[in-house]
C-alpha cells in the first residue's frame, strides 16, 4: 500500500490543478456578424411575397439562385449563379490564401475555434431561426442537428485535434532498425466541399473546421435549397478568421447549380461531397480528370432492428425521434424497421400513439413538434413511395396532424406516417425516402433480421436494440455498414453528440457518488468517457466511400507522408553490402537469400545458421578487397 499512496496523492493533485486551470477564464474576443437582413420583418419591401417557385424544371436558366422559406413559401431574396471561371477564380484566391495559413500556429487555430464557439453558444437563437426559415425545421430539430454537433465538433477539436496532426512515429521493422520511420500530416491545399441542404449549419461548418484546423484552404459550393442560410452562416466564419489575423479569402462560400458544383471539382485538391448517389457518380468521373481525391457521403436506408427482450415505450421514443428528426430528412436516419414478432404488436402500439400526438406547421409560427420538408415536390414523391406499397398489401396504421398551414405552403408538408406490413417488393423498403415515415416489418429470427437489413444497396448506418448487449453487438456485427449502434440510433452526429454526453454526465456523477470518482480517474487515468466526435462518419455500397469527422476524417485533409531518416546520425549510416553492390559479385543472391531469413526466419537455429553465413560472405569480400588493394 505504501507504494501506491504517492502514485494516488500525485494522481489528486494533477486533477485538482487541471481542475483549477480550467475555473482560469480563456481570453476570447467578441465578433460583430451583421444580422440585420436576416432577422424576421427586416426585409427589403421588395422581397416581401410570397414565391411559388416554378414546377418540373430548374432554375438554372436563370442564373439567379432563387430562396425561400419552405414552410410559408415567403421569399428570402437571391445569390448568383457563379461561372465555371468565378468559380477558378475563387479558389485561386483561396489558394494564394492557403499558402500563408498553412504556416499558422496550432494556438492561432484554436483561437479561431474558440472565437466561433463563443459566438454559437451567445446566438443560438439567430443560429436556428436562420436554420429554421431556410429549410423548414423546428427549433428542436435545429439545436439537436445545427448547434450540438458543431460544438461537440469544436470541442473535439479543441481538445484532440492538434495530437493527431502531429507526426506520428511507426516502427521501423527487423531489416532497418537502425532508422526512424515517422509519418508526417501536411495540409492538402484547397478542399472542395459540396454540401447539402438538410442541416445547412453544421454542413457548412463540418469540413470547414477540419479543413482549416489542418491548415487548409476551403471553398463550400451551398445547396440551392439552402444558400440563404449558408451565405449568412458565411459571414460568421469571415468574421472569426479576421479576429485572428487569418488571409482574406481563405474560406469560401459560393452559390448555384450543377454547373458551378462541376468547376469546383475540377479546380480544388480535394472534394468532399454529400448528396444523392447519382450526383456522387459524376462527381467522381469529373474528379477522376484531374485524379482529384473524393469522399462521398451518399445518403442511406438505415435498419432499425427491435428484438423480443428489449423495453418496448423506451425504445419506441427513439424509434420516432430518429425517424421524424428534422422531418426525416437525415442521411443517417431510420427509415427501415425490423421489429421481432412477439413485441411487434406492442412496438407498432406505441410508435402509433407518439406519432399521432405529433403536428407539423410553421416552425416559427406556433408550437409544432415538426416543421416542413425543404425541397419542393417532395411531398408527392413520399406519398408515391407510400401508394406504392398500400397497393402491396400495407397498411397506415397512424399518421400525425397538421397545423394551420398558408395555401401555398400545403405540398411542403407530410405528415408523420407509421405503415405496417411491408416487404422488400416495396419501394419504401429500398428507396432512400428522407421523410417522415416509419415502415415496420417482422422478423422472427436474429439471422432473419441481419439478412433483410442486408438487403438494400445502402450501408450508411443501423441500430440493433436488445436487452442483451452481446447479442445486439452480434447483430450488429454482420450488418454491412460504416456505422452500427447497440442499444441506441447514434448514427447521426446528434445522437453521437448527445447520447455520448449525457452518459458521461450520469457515470460521472454515479460514481462521485458512490466515492468511486478519484480510484477511476487513477485506473483509467481521465475523469472523461470518449466523446463520439472521434468516429468517422461514412459507409459503403450507395452510401458512398470516404470518411468525414474523427481522426479519419482531420486526416483525410491532409497529405500523408512517410518519412525515414538515420536513428543514429552521423554514427550510424546506410551501407549497400559489398555482394551487392555494382557489379554484383557471384554470391550476390545467395548473400541476399541468407540475408533474408536471417532477417525473417521462423526459428532462431535456421536464423542464427544464415546470419552466420551472412557474416562469412561479408568477411570474404572485405579480404577480397583488402587484397585487391594490395595488389594494386
Amino acid at each position: 500500500m505504501a507504494f501506491w499512496w504517492p502514485l494516488i496523492v500525485l494522481a489528486l493533485a494533477y486533477g485538482l490543478c487541471r481542475f483549477l486551470f480550467m475555473l482560469i477564464p480563456v481570453n476570447v474576443p467578441s465578433i460583430d456578424v451583421d444580422v440585420s437582413d436576416v432577422m424576421e420583418g427586416n426585409q427589403a419591401q421588395e422581397n416581401s411575397f410570397i414565391y411559388i417557385p416554378p414546377r418540373g424544371r430548374t432554375q438554372q436558366s436563370e442564373k439567379k439562385v432563387q430562396c425561400y422559406e419552405p414552410a410559408t413559401m415567403k421569399y428570402l431574396g437571391y445569390f448568383p449563379a457563379l461561372s465555371p471561371s468565378e468559380v477558378e477564380e475563387r479558389v485561386a484566391l483561396a489558394k494564394k490564401a492557403q499558402t500563408v495559413w498553412a504556416k499558422s500556429s496550432f494556438k492561432q487555430r484554436r483561437q479561431f475555434l474558440r472565437i466561433l464557439l463563443k459566438y454559437i453558444i451567445e446566438h443560438q437563437q439567430l443560429i436556428c431561426e436562420v436554420s429554421s426559415r431556410d429549410t423548414g425545421k423546428t427549433m428542436v430539430d435545429a439545436s439537436l442537428g445545427e448547434i450540438m454537433t458543431t460544438c461537440e465538433k469544436i470541442t473535439w477539436l479543441l481538445s484532440e485535434g492538434e495530437r493527431w496532426l502531429k507526426p506520428e512515429y511507426r516502427s521501423s521493422g527487423r531489416s532497418m532498425i537502425h532508422k526512424k520511420a515517422k509519418v508526417e500530416f501536411h495540409p492538402l491545399g484547397v478542399i472542395g466541399a459540396i454540401v447539402s441542404w438538410n442541416y445547412p449549419f453544421h454542413n457548412v461548418f463540418n469540413p470547414m473546421l477540419a479543413a482549416v484546423f489542418s491548415g487548409n484552404g476551403i471553398v463550400i459550393k451551398v445547396s440551392e435549397h439552402a444558400s440563404w442560410s449558408g451565405c449568412f452562416y458565411f459571414r460568421i466564419i469571415q468574421a472569426a478568421l479576421a479576429a485572428v489575423g487569418a488571409p482574406d479569402n481563405l474560406v469560401d462560400v459560393i452559390t448555384g447549380f450543377a454547373e458551378t458544383g462541376e468547376a469546383l471539382v475540377s479546380s480544388v485538391d480535394k472534394v468532399i461531397f454529400v448528396g444523392s448517389p447519382g450526383v456522387g457518380k459524376k462527381i467522381m468521373r469529373n474528379a477522376a480528370d484531374n485524379l482529384v481525391p473524393v469522399t462521398l457521403e451518399l445518403g442511406g436506408k438505415d435498419a432499425f432492428i427491435v428484438c423480443e427482450d428489449v423495453d418496448v415505450p423506451h425504445v419506441a421514443q427513439v424509434a420516432v425521434r430518429t425517424a421524424l428528426q428534422s422531418s426525416g430528412q437525415n442521411c443517417a436516419g431510420a427509415e427501415r424497421f425490423y421489429v421481432h414478432r412477439d413485441v411487434y404488436a406492442s412496438f407498432v402500439s406505441e410508435v402509433s400513439q407518439i406519432v399521432k400526438s405529433v403536428s407539423a406547421g410553421p416552425p416559427l409560427t406556433g408550437r409544432y413538434d415538426m416543421g416542413a420538408l425543404c425541397m419542393q415536390e417532395q411531398s408527392e414523391r413520399l406519398q408515391n413511395l407510400v401508394n406504392d406499397a398500400l397497393e402491396k398489401g400495407a397498411e397506415i396504421v397512424a399518421r400525425g396532424s397538421f397545423g394551420h398551414l398558408s395555401e401555398g405552403a400545403v405540398d411542403q408538408f407530410f405528415p408523420p406516417t407509421v405503415i405496417v406490413n411491408v416487404n422488400h417488393t416495396m419501394k419504401i423498403m429500398q428507396e432512400e425516402a428522407f421523410g417522415p415515415i416509419l415502415p415496420i416489418m417482422k422478423f422472427s429470427t436474429d439471422e432473419e433480421a441481419i439478412k433483410l437489413a442486408n438487403d438494400s444497396r445502402y450501408g450508411l448506418g443501423c441500430g440493433v436494440f436488445s436487452g442483451s448487449q452481446r447479442r445486439a453487438r452480434e447483430i450488429a456485427s454482420q450488418i454491412h455498414t460504416g456505422i452500427a449502434a447497440v442499444n441506441d440510433f447514434a448514427s447521426s452526429y446528434m445522437c453521437q453528440a448527445i447520447f455520448s454526453r449525457l452518459v458521461h454526465l450520469i457515470l460521472h456523477k454515479l460514481l462521485k457518488c458512490l466515492g468511486l470518482l478519484r480510484w477511476v480517474v487513477i485506473l483509467l487515468r481521465t475523469d472523461a468517457l470518449p466523446l463520439f466526435q472521434s468516429l468517422p462518419f461514412g459507409g459503403v455500397k450507395d452510401s458512398g466511400f470516404g470518411r468525414f469527422a474523427g481522426i479519419e476524417g482531420l486526416r483525410a485533409c491532409c497529405l500523408v507522408k512517410s518519412v525515414v531518416e538515420d536513428r543514429w546520425w552521423p554514427y550510424v549510416k546506410t551501407k549497400i553490402p559489398k555482394p551487392i553492390q555494382y557489379p554484383v559479385s557471384d554470391g550476390g543472391f545467395e548473400f541476399q537469400e541468407s540475408l533474408v531469413e536471417a532477417l525473417y526466419g521462423l526459428n532462431i537455429r535456421d536464423r542464427l545458421r544464415a546470419l552466420v553465413t551472412v557474416l562469412k560472405a561479408l568477411s570474404e569480400q572485405n579480404s577480397g578487397s583488402s587484397t585487391s588493394k594490395r595488389s594494386d
